[in-house]
């Protein structure tokens, strides 16, 4: 008698067939989707007329003073956010504002996801071989923060075979690097403070203001300013692409004016207490009482509201969007990956090796930054969900295939006996099945994906995390603040957890015992 074999996917009847075509569709359309073209949130650019030019500002908003949020306010400030406000003004353009991580901000530009850099740019030829930049609007000078107990290193050179914090893009990581420092890459300089006054790390390089800042607002005696940077004044600009000369004149333009009508110093002495806007004035500079300590009662009684608005507004329409395009794309990869064409179950083991075999912040760049390059520019939170939804596919299509080979042969055939057909038998006798092995560790990736998005703030998306590293960076509360937003991770984790469980109990009613 002839042995009835497993029956394979392209052999199956044709509305899995088109079940599957529509799944990769989902996929192939997303990524299709033309910069700008109906995703909600896209900022677009103004036709030519009488319209103010949208002009989108990328800023850190965790640089205090010159880019952060007041305790509870959802509107960035600074220095440099009045700065380009004030050219703005004067250049008759109308801002948006992105915030977004600063090694994540050139490559934001680059990508034509923001049109100017608001965010103490140091002037240096290798920016300004590759972008353009503007005429200096700050002037200051590069010193070196070490803890309070250390004395052996006040230059440059005493620098050498120790180890700094950095952004690992900035002027300051370069500038460590030639006095030959090992540079340990962190998001800012609170971040780096932290590093320091724990001991992970000998020193951090940054401009006076910064440092100044801290040292006033914190009250922290465990670190000092501990000498100068000798040859290291800087100058701040502002920085557009080479392509966008028009916004590069206008913005010299508003510059000049501000600087001969007095706005400049206006802001600068409201920050400052002294005029940084020209040379040798970053000497005189107060930040003494410039912003007002919070209580830590008072942090999180400012920042609980604006997290849980991350949680409902990115976090969990993020999960669960990018967890159905992930689960469908894995059903049909894995149908791909059992047929019996060697393309498809060829080009299936592709996709689960390349996804499985990278980093998920990789692809989160490639797909965000990469693909523009190729003239596919998509809407953040599409980008995401893309991104998110991909890897999920990677994962969960091997999980589908090893649940639908777990149900035993017998089943199908006795299914036949009963004049059940094919459709018939997968979608009453086998997928239930294969549903109810596969909820558990379909359960573990859906757990995954909502801690993955955490990641999703260099997309220039603010989840939970972004808010928590937002207010960490003004407050110095780091543990403080993201002990809080673990705290609503975990209250949906568990909450997830809890509905795994009750599924699993209704499913058991197909499982054959």
């Amino acid at each position: 008698m002839r042995r009835r074999r497993w029956p394979r996917w392209s052999s199956g009847p044709g509305w899995l067939r088109w079940a599957a075509a529509v799944a990769v569709l989902l996929g192939v359309a997303a990524t299709a989707l033309p910069a700008g073209a109906a995703a909600p949130g896209v900022v677009r650019q103004d036709a030519e007329g009488d319209a103010p030019r949208v002009v989108r500002v990328g800023t850190e908003g965790t640089y205090p003073p010159f880019s952060f949020h007041e305790s509870g306010s959802p509107d960035v400030t600074g220095y440099d956010i009045e700065v380009i406000k004030a050219v703005a003004e004067k250049a008759g353009w109308e801002l948006r504002f992105v915030e977004t991580q600063w090694d994540a901000i050139f490559p934001a530009l680059d990508a034509g996801r923001i049109d100017v850099i608001a965010n103490q740019v140091s002037w240096n030829e290798e920016r300004a071989a590759r972008y353009g930049l503007s005429e200096p609007y700050t002037y200051s000078e590069g010193v070196i923060v070490t803890r309070a107990d250390e004395d052996d290193i006040t230059t440059l050179a005493d620098l050498k075979g120790r180890t700094t914090a950095q952004s690992s893009t900035s002027n300051w990581a370069q500038v460590a690097r030639d006095a030959g420092a090992k540079v340990e890459a962190v998001e800012g300089f609170a971040q780096a403070a932290a590093l320091l006054r724990q001991g992970r790390v000998d020193a951090i390089l940054n401009d006076n203001i910064a440092a100044l800042d801290y040292l006033a607002n914190t009250g922290s005696d465990d670190v000092k300013i501990a000498g100068v940077a000798e040859g290291q004044e800087t100058e701040q600009v502002l920085a557009f692409r080479q392509d966008d000369a028009d916004l590069l004149a206008e913005a010299n333009a508003a510059l000049e004016a501000l600087a001969a009508d007095g706005t400049l110093t206006e802001i600068s002495e409201k920050y400052f207490k002294a005029d940084v806007s020209v040379e040798g004035g970053a000497a005189d500079v107060d930040v003494t009482d410039a912003r007002k300590r919070s209580s830590n009662w008072q942090v999180l009684k400012d920042e609980a509201w604006p997290m849980l608005k991350g949680v409902v507004r990115i976090t969990l329409p993020l999960t669960a969007i990018s967890f159905a395009v992930g689960l469908v794309l894995a059903v049909a990869v894995a149908l791909a990956r059992i047929s019996r064409s060697r393309i498809l179950s060829g080009l299936a083991r592709g996709f689960v090796s390349v996804i499985r075999g990278t980093p998920l912040l990789l692809q989160l760049f490639i797909v965000f930054f990469g693909l523009p390059e190729l003239g596919i520019k998509l809407d953040s939170f599409v980008a995401a969900v893309l991104a998110f939804g991909l890897n999920v596919a990677g994962y969960a299509a091997e999980i589908v295939r090893s649940a639908i080979l777990a149900v035993p042969k017998g089943q199908f055939e006795a299914a036949q006996t009963i004049g059940l057909d094919y459709s018939q038998t997968l979608r009453r006798i086998v997928f239930p099945q294969a549903l109810r092995t596969a909820v558990p560790p379909l359960s573990n990736t859906l757990l995954s994906l909502l801690k993955d998005t955490s990641l999703v703030s260099v997309l220039l998306l603010t989840d939970v995390t972004r808010v928590a590293q937002v207010a960490a960076g003004r407050t110095n509360e780091f543990l403080l603040l993201y002990a809080f937003a673990g705290l609503y991770y975990w209250i949906i984790c568990t909450l997830l957890s809890s509905a795994q469980g009750r599924l699993e109990t209704r499913l058991d009613r197909y499982v054959a015992k």
